[in-house]
């Protein structure tokens, strides 16, 4: 894994070794992400410059160093990422007639650039698995290209910023550039309220996007001037073209042969992604995911499987002890930590730098201190994350397609009425109340959650029912002084499935996977310098599981139907079924605890109202609720927090 970065047009201030300033300045914000080396490459002609940050995995010697340039030298690539069939691609080359490379390593970066040069870049970008995100310039045809993989796991920011094009990894790349303003965009802050994170393609910056997954875009440049007309995204790959082509061509066989097909290609989709030149290992949760990878990692392996798990002694929030029964179990070589709540909140203050914009999904913390445990011991980390996606496992797919096939029976206008009358009674009422009524009291904050419920109740369609569901402020618009919402991939969906819990799925796949599971990972992780890998993203999988019937994904109320059968070829049912427990930190105790004084600074009246980015009110209130415990707004103010804390970073 790697970083990448660089820039086109501006002036050019070069130091004694005769690369530009820029650049280097560029690299070294990314050195987390690529510790074992830096390097630099610029046509001063076209005022064209390629950066790259290196944490060697695979070939750690100098013949994978990067930029690299393609034997015919037309070609110079920076190359963030992992192609795990690139021995593949290096036979196909030599059967189609390019025998006559010679290889310099055993790098997947030649290999991809070999492949470039013989085939084209989207004969490539087909025929390649993995993830990545790179820059490839070509020479002859003065293009620049910013290629991300299908699915997103590897970030990849870009932007126009007073005459200079910039583009990187991660936002502290770009931002170290003299060019870049820094305005923030306050409509996406609007964003960040609603979901914890910021929707593809926007980002917290004026002028600067975020590539979406399975696109590239061509930058023509001219004399170090580009043609900002050509900056839209060309798709590659599309997960829209996966769900039709699995609709128009389904699964046809039984179940044997599904869970058969299912666990031939994941147990691939892990070999391929175990090569590595360095210690690998893989976290451990306990759930159906991660075990059922480590359960595939360790049939390919004559030796135990490194694997790590962190666990916390609050009650309701620790996994770490079955982890350890199916790590037992499978004979892996396994770590675990139990964090103190010290350990948790003296994370907090890193968290803006780790991100680089407002982020608040509160897992964020252990995900940090997992990959900070397991990167004391390996240097690549497979994980479990998308199963939910990509086999129906949230338990809000069936909660919500429940609840709206029973509220779409009852006309509109009375379920508005309904809803107006819950209004109208405060929580804290309702909390009393719910002592009284058989089957509430065990509700924490019953009065919110019935107050939710008034919103979800008004829904005039599935679509709109969901996004109130995985909605935290309702209305941010009047929450950010002059941010207006902007549509994404949730507010106007991309998809016209039959089938609400698959429109969720789908959904979910091109936005709260992309942009906050997989950042969520991926910047934690890198802070550390640890690689992650997913081998259920793998394109293939994808493509097959939106090939099954609905039936293989959900059975009898139940996701992962699928793949829970995998898993049950390789460890007893009973070890693994158990509620879903999720990957949090008691964030609403901490806040009236010993987070108090600092949440306190960070939303005090004064701050906010000089600050000037949001109405206090609104704030306020919420937080005086949640700190007499008449409301768990730990969400809410956790998403305001979050944004603060960034803000004080600037």
């Amino acid at each position: 894994m790697c970083g990448i970065a660089g820039y086109v047009g501006g002036a050019w201030l070069t130091n004694a070794g005769g690369v530009g300033q820029h650049l280097t300045e560029m690299a070294n914000a990314l050195t987390p992400r690529g510790p074992d080396s830096a390097g630099y490459w610029s046509d001063p002609e076209h005022a064209v410059a390629l950066t790259h940050r290196r944490l060697a995995i695979i070939e750690p010697n100098k013949t994978g160093h990067q930029p690299m340039m393609s034997a015919s030298e037309r070609y110079v690539i920076s190359f963030n990422g992992e192609i795990y069939n690139h021995l593949d691609l290096r036979e196909q080359l030599s059967v189609g007639g390019s025998d006559q490379i010679t290889w310099r390593g055993r790098s997947d970066t030649e290999t991809l650039i070999a492949g470039i040069e013989t085939w084209g870049l989207k004969e490539t970008l087909s025929k390649s698995v993995g993830m990545y995100a790179f820059a490839l310039w070509d020479r002859k045809e003065r293009l620049l290209y910013l290629v991300r993989d299908r699915m997103g796991e590897k970030p990849l920011y870009y932007g126009y910023q007073q005459g200079v094009f910039l583009f990187g990894s991660e936002l502290k790349a770009l931002k170290v550039h003299p060019a870049f303003k820094g305005e923030v965009d306050r409509d996406t802050i609007t964003l960040q309220l609603r979901h914890s994170y910021i929707p593809t393609p926007y980002s917290i910056y004026k002028g600067i996007k975020k590539l979406p997954p399975g696109t590239f875009i061509k930058v023509r440049v001219c004399n170090g001037r580009i043609s900002r007309s050509e900056l839209d995204p060309v798709t590659y790959w599309s997960l829209g073209d996966a769900i039709n082509n699995g609709i128009d061509y389904p699964f046809r066989g039984n179940d044997t042969d599904a869970v058969d097909a299912l666990d031939n290609l994941l147990s691939d989709s892990v070999r391929r992604q175990m090569v590595a030149d360095v210690p690998l290992g893989a976290f451990l949760s306990s759930g159906v995911d991660s075990s059922a990878i480590v359960a595939l990692m360790q049939s390919h392996s004559s030796r135990p499987v490194k694997t790590f798990t962190i666990g916390f002694n609050e009650e309701g929030y620790n996994e770490a002890v079955h982890a350890k029964a199916v790590a037992a179990y499978l004979g892996t070589e396994h770590t675990e930590l139990y964090a103190s709540p010290q350990d948790a909140l003296d994370v907090i203050p890193r968290l803006p730098v780790m991100y680089d914009e407002p982020f608040s999904d509160s897992s964020q913390i252990p995900t940090f201190l997992v990959s900070q445990m397991t990167r004391e011991h390996v240097t690549v980390s497979l994980s479990g994350d998308a199963g939910d996606e990509l086999f129906g496992g949230y338990n809000r797919y069936h909660m919500t397609s429940g609840l709206w096939d029973k509220i779409r029976k009852v006309p509109l206008p009375l379920r508005h009425l309904i809803a107006n009358g819950l209004r109208t009674i405060a929580p804290d009422r309702l909390n009393q109340l719910s002592k009284w009524i058989p089957g509430t009291g065990k509700h924490a904050d019953f009065g919110g959650k019935v107050h939710k419920g008034a919103g979800v109740l008004a829904s005039q369609s599935s679509d709109e029912l969901y996004l109130n569901l995985i909605t935290h402020w309702q209305d941010p618009s009047s929450l950010v002084i002059n941010g207006i919402e902007k549509p994404t991939k949730i507010t106007e969906p991309p998809f016209h499935i039959n089938g609400m819990v698959e429109q969720m799925m789908a959904i979910d796949s091109v936005s709260y996977l992309t942009d906050d599971i997989l950042c969520k990972v991926d910047r934690a992780s890198m802070s550390v310098s640890l690689e992650t890998r997913v081998p259920l993203l793998d394109h293939r999988i994808v493509e097959f599981a939106w090939s099954l019937p609905f039936s293989m994904k959900i059975r009898d109320g139940q996701g992962k139907w699928i793949l829970r059968q995998v898993l049950y070829k390789y460890v007893p049912k009973e070890l693994v079924e158990r509620p879903k427990m999720g990957f949090g930190v008691p964030i609403g105790s901490w806040l009236r605890g010993p987070l108090r004084d600092w949440a306190e600074n960070l939303l005090d009246e004064s701050r906010l109202q000089q600050e000037g980015y949001f109405y206090s009110e609104p704030i306020r209130q919420k937080w005086k609720e949640h700190l007499s415990g008449k409301r768990d707004w730990q969400h809410h103010l956790w998403d305001v927090l979050m944004f603060q804390a960034w803000l004080e970073v600037q």
